[in-house]
């Protein structure tokens, strides 16, 4: 009987309404499968195939069904391959059948990638009930301020109910305090209905420290390699097949089953595998061949701060493939610039030319040495448009990975200076994350937080943390990760009053991302130069021309990088005009109508373009 499912293990659906069972223990002599009923459980041999496969198949199985396996007569575990874990991730999986949905997105033919603007956010602190179906009600807003695409941190099933998703160890379980596998079905149906693409955050480089039993069931993971998480995940050892088929079985099922738009994947340079075929590359074709059966658009995106373009590249020229890569170059360059922070990886950057220079390319280092490394770091990404690169002003590493979860107003002190970070961000020549909330200032933090059930681990995590920032100096005090005050102190206030500078801050994203999608010079990323004026070092004036060089095509934008007013290189061409101030009066900025357009106020951008184009004012 075929499988409806797509998966290869797991409670899989047949096509006569009857669940069969599939679990990979190679390790295990005998695997029995434990359905259970309340207090009673009832313990059935599972029939052996081969290379450490184990099946079972049952008539009559009701959605809901508790179920778990035991290994050797050992204690009872969940499902490697649960999609559903009503109780936690120490407790028994339950059989959901996804297929059952009602979807309604069947004309949904997703977002192309030079239109993706992403929006990262937190199921759990997005909102104050914390859950996929509290999102919904959100996404008209997104839209309206000009978002493409809803990025999810992860979801899979982690301990408790608190935690950043990155300690997840079920990764087919969408969480079940955010609402399940069914409230993830109605938050993807409903961004389609809004006209969103929606992303998952996806781990597949490490899995978390608690409930995580995955080592008993067989060599999930690897002795030859270390991640800063934990053991690193088997993909190019013995047994690795199985492991292989794990993950590209997840990324079928995210993108086939549960109709995501795309996945971003954590931490690729955390993923070891020197098999002659890179488990990326697996996953990009697996991709290839959703997208094609479903008539998709469908994105593979990397974080890797290896800055590798062979990422990027097509197969046949020794590439993965993926669709893009964040790049960690443009956030550390305008941050240590306008921060001045210049600790850890930091020290490699914060000089004025260097936000000239990542405005031209998107890896800073690009066989450059790196003095944080002490070594040449990167490749240069010959032949790659903008719009194969991610950039960001925060992000929930950026901001999480502080002490207290500091966002960037909170250290910048000056709307002005908010006001021209995201101007770089939102009229660079690549595309934009957003974490969630700055778009109109929020000063709420976003600090680690969990809750874990292990009290050596809980204390471990405490300890951990105050370690790590014993020596910073500004930081304050580590909050408890573990407290339940911590985690909601992230919670969004989403709030922008009219008449505030928060309110003035989000026109200004709202006109930027619509500037994107109406000014024709920001919709090509290949072609831009930016140099800094009239010193090449320090400017403080960028320069940054985006578009075609001919009959006036060219967007014209400067940006001062200093606190003082700055003339104006040049004004505006025949047939030019201002476009755009971010110190306009519309954003709660500081230019008036006595201000001369020969001179930048403080940290203002404006822009110059055709009198045809859309003015913002």
């Amino acid at each position: 009987m075929k499988c409806v499912a797509v998966r290869s293990c797991g409670a899989l659906s047949l096509r006569d309404g009857s669940v069969r069972w599939r679990v990979w223990a190679p390790r295990a002599k005998q695997v029995e499968l434990v359905l259970k009923d309340g207090e009673h459980s009832c313990a059935i041999p599972m029939q052996r195939e081969e290379r450490g496969f184990f099946h079972l198949c049952r008539t009559d199985v009701a959605d809901g069904q508790r179920y778990a396996y035991r290994l050797d007569g050992g204690p009872e575990r969940p499902d490697p391959c649960s999609l559903w874990q009503p109780d936690g991730v120490h407790g028994p999986s339950a059989v959901v059948r996804p297929e059952r949905f009602v979807w309604t997105d069947h004309s949904w033919r997703g977002v192309p990638r030079q239109e993706l603007v992403f929006y990262e956010l937190h199921v759990g602190t997005f909102t104050p009930q914390g859950t996929f179906a509290a999102v919904i009600p959100r996404l008209e807003g997104l839209r309206e301020l000009g978002v493409t695409a809803v990025e999810i941190m992860p979801v899979a099933q982690f301990p408790g109910n608190r935690n950043w998703g990155y300690d997840g160890v079920l990764p087919y379980a969408a969480q079940n305090s955010y609402g399940g596998p069914q409230g993830l079905q109605q938050l993807v149906d409903a961004c389609h209905a809004a006209g969103l693409a929606i992303f998952l955050d996806v781990v597949y480089n490490h899995f978390g420290p608690e409930g995580n039993y995955l080592a008993e069931f067989g060599p999930y993971f690897s002795d030859r390699y270390k991640t800063p998480w934990g053991k690193a995940v088997n993909f190019d050892g013995p047994g690795c097949d199985a492991v292989r088929s794990f993950v590209l079985d997840n990324v079928r099922m995210w993108l086939e089953e549960f109709h995501v738009d795309g996945l971003r994947i954590d931490a690729v340079h955390a993923i070891f595998d020197f098999g002659a075929r890179h488990i990326l590359a697996d996953v990009q074709e697996v991709a290839e061949d959703v997208a094609q059966r479903c008539g998709r658009t469908l994105h593979i995106i990397a974080e890797s701060d290896l800055n590798d373009p062979r990422l990027l590249y097509p197969r046949r020229q020794g590439g993965y493939g993926l669709a893009a890569q964040w790049s960690d170059d443009f956030h550390h360059a305008v941050h240590a610039f306008l921060t001045g922070e210049q600790r850890g990886y930091y020290q490699d950057y914060g000089r004025a030319r260097q936000i000239a220079e990542v405005m031209q390319r998107p890896f800073l280092y690009a066989g450059d040495y790196s003095r944080f490394r002490d070594r040449r770091h990167g490749a240069p990404p010959e032949g790659l448009s903008g719009d194969r690169f991610v950039v960001c002003l925060q992000n929930h590493d950026q901001v999480g990975n502080r002490a207290r979860g500091d966002r960037l107003l909170t250290l910048l002190g000056s709307l002005a200076k908010q006001r021209l970070a995201s101007s770089l961000l939102l009229l660079s020549p690549y595309l934009p994350l957003l974490f969630m909330g700055e778009e109109y200032g929020e000063e709420n933090p976003f600090p680690f937080f969990c809750s874990f059930g292990d009290p050596q681990l809980i204390e471990a995590v405490r300890q951990g943390r105050k370690q790590e920032f014993a020596e910073l100096v500004g930081q304050g005090v580590v909050p408890d990760p573990q407290a339940e005050e911590t985690f909601t102190s992230a919670r969004l206030s989403w709030s922008w009053p009219e008449g505030t500078p928060r309110a003035g801050l989000r026109r200004l994203y709202h006109d930027l991302l619509a500037a994107r999608r109406c000014w024709p010079a920001l919709q090509d990323f290949a072609a831009r130069s930016a140099r800094l004026l009239p010193d090449a070092e320090n400017g403080p004036v960028l320069e940054l021309l985006r578009g075609p060089t001919v009959a006036g095509q060219q967007a014209r934008i400067y940006f001062n990088l200093s606190g003082q007013p700055h003339p104006l290189p040049t004004g505006p061409l025949p047939g030019q005009h201002m476009l755009f101030s971010s110190e306009s009066s519309r954003y709660c900025g500081s230019r008036c109508g006595t201000h001369a357009l020969d001179h930048l106020l403080p940290a203002e951008c404006v822009v110059f373009g055709l009198t045809a184009w859309h003015t913002f004012t």
